[in-house]
């Protein structure tokens, strides 16, 4: 009886022990793209190489839809008290998470030398729309810039240089009026440029607004000058870029068509994010070019895309966990690869030193380009209320591209609007 009771005890301490051993700390991780495709299948990786790296952890995607779905689901899982462990959200949600008590800071789990090391590897201009109060709300992951895009084989047959985009506002016009060609009809076959105006109508204006010398939104997230006279001159060379040259699609372009637009032929320069790129390099059937952005006053483009946030209502263990993955994420090699597969700008400049992406950029040199354009990269447009804020400014552009308002006067409706949804927050 006594030796049967002791191979009992025997088993129950191996069985606890067992399980003790895979017990795993799941982590939710919330990723805004919509199910299926490579990014999904690229993520489905990291997850996998990750959890068996870390035997304690259990990183679990969530395909959440596009970024503004996927701010909402997560907001309304926080109010409910079951938010993700983690999540990638746009990189201008900062100001709303940390309004909504829905985020920690990632200061929070920084102890090391080699933690603050990390901290302080990423591209200065990434960081200007992580930080606010002093703190670091999210880091970098898939992040970009607006760059030009442009069909070597339209510029030959329009007799321009094929190696030379335009450089200045100027040179876009007159460019292309040369690409912009018409049928027997009439009708335009080819655009000369397309800059798309809907999904992210803002974001695309800032390359405008910042190469006119204006900054729409101060640091604190409480002020924005929509109304200023650059701001406005920017948005009157946007219109007339259809108005008044006849080069660009008139009223609203879709975002998500653009590149297929430039694909087809059917546009000869493109305005798009470089997360693009390996789409375009896998399915354009000609030669084609990337540079950065036509200088105005000066060169210039917003930054874009999404942080990695970690949120408040899960346990010690899901927040530790989650900084871990970020920081593995973000490692050098990974990042690397990251925008080699992407197209999206490697967060680190360490990245640019790795053999994969020194080799990629040799046989692929539009791979530098976003990179190189960051010297003269703003933040994006980010400001507390956000999304209210910014459809403020998105509804101001639409009016005037599609002629239901002046610049002057959409910028001015803009401004006071976005004054009345700020006031609480000066």
């Amino acid at each position: 009886m006594k030796r049967l009771l002791t191979k009992l005890a025997a088993g129950l301490a191996g069985a606890c022990l067992s399980a003790a051993a895979v017990a795993k700390t799941d982590i939710t991780f919330y990723f805004p793209v919509a199910v299926g495709g490579p990014i999904t299948k690229i993520i489905d990786q990291y997850a996998a190489d990750f959890n068996k790296e870390n035997p304690d952890y259990n990183v679990v995607p969530v395909y959440s839809g596009t970024y503004q779905e996927t701010i909402v689901k997560a907001l309304t899982a926080h109010k409910s008290g079951k938010p993700p462990a983690a999540a990638i959200l746009l990189s201008t949600d900062t100001f709303t998470l940390a309004d909504e008590d829905a985020i920690v800071p990632i200061d929070n789990f920084v102890k090391t030398d080699e933690d603050r090391a990390w901290m302080k590897s990423f591209f200065p201009a990434f960081m200007l729309n992580s930080q606010f109060g002093n703190k670091t709300w999210g880091v970098p992951f898939q992040r970009s810039t607006v760059v030009l895009y442009w069909n070597k084989e339209a510029f030959k047959e329009a007799g321009l240089d094929p190696n030379k985009p335009p450089k200045t506002w100027e040179e876009t016009v007159s460019m292309g009026q040369k690409l912009t060609r018409k049928d027997a009809s009439g009708k335009v076959t080819q655009w000369g440029i397309q800059v798309p105006s809907s999904g992210f109508p803002y974001w695309l204006f800032q390359g405008f607004s910042t190469q006119n010398g204006a900054i729409l939104a101060n640091s604190d997230g409480n002020q924005v000058k929509y109304d200023d006279p650059n701001v406005i001159g920017a948005l009157q060379y946007w219109v007339d870029l259809s108005r008044k040259y006849g080069i660009h699609p008139p009223g609203v372009v879709e975002w998500g068509t653009t590149p297929r637009d430039f694909m087809e032929k059917k546009v000869a320069m493109i305005w798009t994010t470089t997360g693009n790129l390996t789409n375009i390099r896998s399915n354009a059937k000609f030669e084609f070019g990337v540079a950065m952005l036509p200088a105005g006053k000066r060169p210039g483009s917003p930054t874009g895309g999404g942080n990695f946030f970690i949120f408040k209502k899960v346990s010690p263990a899901e927040q530790e966990g989650s900084y871990k993955f970020a920081k593995w994420l973000t490692q050098p090699a990974r990042a690397a690869q990251w925008s080699i597969d992407t197209g999206y700008v490697a967060v680190a400049p360490a990245s640019y030193e790795t053999a994969a992406l020194k080799k990629y950029a040799a046989d692929f040199p539009p791979a530098l380009v976003a990179r190189d354009q960051l010297e003269f990269a703003v933040a994006e447009l980010s400001t507390h209320d956000n999304q209210r804020v910014t459809k403020a400014l998105n509804d101001g552009l639409q009016a005037a591209l599609t002629g239901g308002k002046t610049p002057e006067q959409a910028m001015k409706d803009a401004q006071v609007e976005a004054n009345r949804l700020l006031r609480p927050f000066k």
